[in-house]
């Protein structure tokens, strides 16, 4: 183990921050997590570990997916494998230097231009870690964008996993989180929200376009909202519903964020995957992350080159405004060649048939019993009440099905209710057959 400290220099550190021992410095994380188990495996040749992996790897199954959440199983074009593989790509690093590949550089000013016109934003960064942290650090730059105010809005119709980093995040900050709840609609209460915004000392309000149910959100009014009581209005948007619907850029938003996965991206199990962040110009310099710019060289030649890097903590440490100071450069390539193989059509296309797709589903499954809970304007992603859902989850899951997402285990309100997603990837046939099975089930 390599310890860089010395004895006499932890325990100046420890001295400066109040504590007494490392123990007491972390001690706040779980205890089960800071003891390494003691039964682990004894080590393994490397022919023992490709039999080990390959067993585990056989326990796989090929689960037809009508889940959601901020994970889509759509379909990836083959192109995009083969050009994301070439070594070019897939050996390059997160550039730190303004005389980095030109080609990178590049890859990236292009993303970044694809985020801002899908957005409707006029300046977006390199990318972020993922969905949920690219929230976060909205919230952070909306702190510094207000310059006061000690509580943060969102709506309860967010992703509940990105609020809950939202509120880790803000935990060193002592920073209220308060969580505004949905309608009946679906979406997030205006009335509710109002009140909340004429209490004052709010820095930051974020919503979800479509939210994690799936229903559209009134982003106007919002916006109306949130510009009456000047607060900086953060929008988390579906990169592919953007291609149905008025980017947020249109209805106040100050910054927009999201989870590019969906953008030729695997599930992979939960990832790695890209989040995406863009603003208004005005705000450029307190926004996270890497920004690649277009310039001229001496010859007059179009050059691309690293810019506004002074925000980042590797630069400026403890009065940065982010911590973030690399990008997921492979997969927000692979946001890029997505986009470029299926063109501004074939998104609409991937969309549309998304859309069509998901009620015909819902159709099936209403006829079947299971009841519509909200009555708002859905997309393919849309939640049913049915008796004794975490039975009938398990059931089909056993004849290869994922049939949604139990919601009971975000919202206590939500018992008996799964949220579905359908994408391009379903045929008609997948969805007949699982509608036959749970004819099956309930009998």
């Amino acid at each position: 183990m390599y310890i860089p400290h010395s004895e006499e220099e932890t325990q100046r550190i420890l001295s400066s921050l109040g504590l007494r021992s490392l123990e007491e410095l972390f001690s706040h994380i779980e205890g089960s997590l800071l003891n390494p188990p003691k039964d682990l495996p004894t080590p393994k040749s490397e022919e023992e570990l490709r039999r080990y992996f390959g067993e585990l790897s056989s326990l796989n199954r090929g689960l037809i997916c009508f889940a959601g959440g901020g994970s889509y199983d759509r379909i990836i074009p083959s192109a995009l494998n083969y050009i994301v593989s070439r070594g070019e790509f897939l050996t390059a690093y997160t550039p730190y230097q303004a005389e980095a590949s030109q080609g990178t550089l590049q890859a990236i000013y292009e993303y970044q231009t694809l985020v801002c016109e899908l957005t409707g934003m006029e300046v977006a960064n390199a990318s972020m870690y993922d969905g949920a942290s690219a929230l976060a650090e909205a919230v952070l730059m909306s702190r510094a964008i207000k310059g006061k105010g000690n509580r943060v809005v969102l709506s309860s119709a967010v992703n509940p996993l990105y609020r809950r980093v939202v509120k880790t995040y803000l935990k060193g900050y002592e920073d209220k989180v308060v969580e505004i709840h949905y309608t009946k609609e679906g979406t997030t209460d205006l009335e509710c929200l109002e009140n909340t915004l004429k209490e004052g000392s709010v820095h930051a309000l974020a919503v979800q376009y479509p939210n994690f149910f799936g229903y559209i959100e009134p982003l106007r009014e919002l916006g109306e909202i949130a510009k009456t009581y000047e607060v900086p209005f953060v929008v988390v948007a579906d990169p592919v519903a953007l291609a149905l619907l008025k980017p947020p850029g249109e209805f106040g938003a100050d910054i927009v964020v999201g989870e590019g996965q969906q953008l030729g991206v695997p599930m992979s199990f939960g990832g790695p995957y890209v989040g995406f962040f863009a603003t208004r110009e005005r705000f450029v310099r307190k926004m996270p992350g890497r920004l690649v710019g277009m310039a001229e060289d001496i010859e007059g030649k179009r050059a691309f080159t690293l810019v506004l890097q002074t925000r980042e903590q590797h630069i400026r440490r403890e009065r940065a405004t982010s911590n973030i100071c690399t990008n997921q450069n492979l997969l927000a390539l692979m946001n890029l060649l997505y986009i470029a193989l299926l063109g501004k059509e074939g998104l609409r296309e991937v969309a549309t048939q998304s859309l069509s797709k998901a009620l015909y589903l819902k159709e099936k499954l209403t006829e079947l019993g299971f009841e519509e809970i909200f009555k708002g304007n859905h997309l393919w992603e849309f939640p049913l009440r049915v008796r004794g859902a975490k039975d009938l989850w398990k059931g089909i899951l056993d004849k290869g099905f994922m049939l949604g997402i139990p919601l009971s285990r975000f919202y206590s309100s939500l018992e008996d209710v799964l949220l579905f997603a359908v994408t391009e990837k379903r045929t008609k046939s997948e969805i007949d057959t699982m509608v036959n099975k749970l004819k099956e089930i309930l009998g």
